[in-house]
């Protein structure tokens, strides 16, 4: 590669991180969400460090497809949006892949479907997310049904907690209550912890639990570190200094010129912009690692490049790398300067940012 954006992927954390989910959550299966490019870590490493998972959650077919291409022998999948018209039915049976009911039009569609095969599915109910699912009070209607279809294998309960990385949260109590009560109506195997239920939530573990976020080392709760939940960073994003200048006082920097240097310093210039996935709206202060040492992104996030404050640090050098997030620059701390989540971040690391598998455990700095 000539650019030295790279995106380093641990694999070591996530093993380690799926195992953190065992402990977390001792009597339940895992069910390894690895939809959007596995949070954008991507697939061929993430099921391959994933694949003691019970099973994979993914958003839709293709997605589905894909994996299978990669592992035809892998867990079952999951399709965690269910199918979205019945031509993708046939497909569904014959690869035996798991799906979501969240809506009566997909439930009517598998009421006409009469292909070969069977289909495994969940039942998705709305327990006060209020985006996907039936209602309570609808599901002894629904579930009679599913089960009156005869090509149809129903696995479960699911539901999703709208508020569980809050401490304390009411609107998660009643969720978790709800749940129960419908599964011992029921008496179905269910799933509704997330991430932050897995960490915050251990009444919601139930039969299954969907880690995403915390398989990838970003902490999914609002009160607790990685760190402090002994998650580790599976990505580290990383570039080098591709130009050194000396500027003046009162030179501007960047589009806008929203930084003027207040004195003669060094500026320094990194091929990482919000084209890679780095937020354009990072305000200035964001930090960097350059040579172990923290420094201050200064002027606004350009498509290919960010320029950081060299002033206190004379012996830098064009070449040297630079982290963005990773290892002790956590992705959630960019995330929280950015005004958004890691979620975003990480998903949104561009294509042209090569993946690069890395066997090792994750570093303090730059490789």
């Amino acid at each position: 590669m000539s650019r030295p954006a790279r995106a380093l992927i641990f694999t070591a954390a996530l093993r380690h991180n799926l195992s953190r989910v065992r402990q977390l959550a001792s009597g339940a299966r895992v069910m390894a969400v690895i939809k959007a490019n596995a949070y954008g870590h991507g697939i061929t490493g993430a099921i391959s460090a994933l694949g003691d998972a019970d099973v994979f959650g993914v958003a839709s077919l293709e997605e589905a497809l894909a994996v299978r291409a990669l592992l035809p022998s892998a867990q079952p999948l999951c399709l965690l949006e269910g199918f979205f018209n019945s031509d993708e039915l046939a497909t569904v049976a014959g690869e035996g892949l798991q799906v979501v009911i969240h809506h009566v039009s997909q439930l009517e569609q598998l009421e006409a479907f009469r292909g070969s095969g069977s289909i495994a599915a969940w039942v998705k109910v709305d327990t006060g997310m209020h985006r996907l699912g039936f209602p309570p009070e609808a599901l002894p209607e629904i579930l009679s049904r599913v089960r009156a279809c005869e090509r149809v294998q129903l696995l479960g309960l699911m539901s999703h907690l709208a508020d569980a990385d809050v401490p304390d949260s009411k609107p998660t109590r009643r969720q978790i209550d709800l749940f129960h009560d419908l599964l011992a109506t029921t008496g179905l195997a269910g799933s509704l912890a997330n991430s932050a239920g897995i960490v915050a939530w251990p009444e919601s573990h139930h039969d299954w639990v969907r880690p995403g976020i915390m398989l990838y080392g970003a902490s999914p709760v609002a009160n607790k570190s990685a760190e402090e939940l002994d998650l580790q960073p599976a990505m580290q994003a990383e570039s080098a200094l591709i130009a050194i200048n000396e500027h003046r006082r009162g030179d501007a920097v960047g589009y806008g010129g929203t930084f003027v240097c207040p004195e003669d310093m060094r500026v320094g210039v990194v091929a990482f912009g919000y084209g890679d996935g780095y937020p354009r709206h990072a305000p200035g202060g964001t930090p960097v690692i350059v040579r172990d040492q923290r420094v201050p992104l200064i002027g606004r996030v350009s498509m290919d490049m960010i320029t950081v404050d060299l002033r206190s640090l004379p012996e830098a050098s064009v070449g040297d790398r630079v982290m963005l997030w990773g290892g002790k620059l956590p992705v959630d701390e960019i995330a929280q300067q950015a005004g958004t989540i890691a979620y975003e971040l990480l998903c949104r690391v561009s294509e042209r940012v090569p993946r690069v598998e890395v066997a090792g455990e994750p570093g303090d700095g730059t490789t």
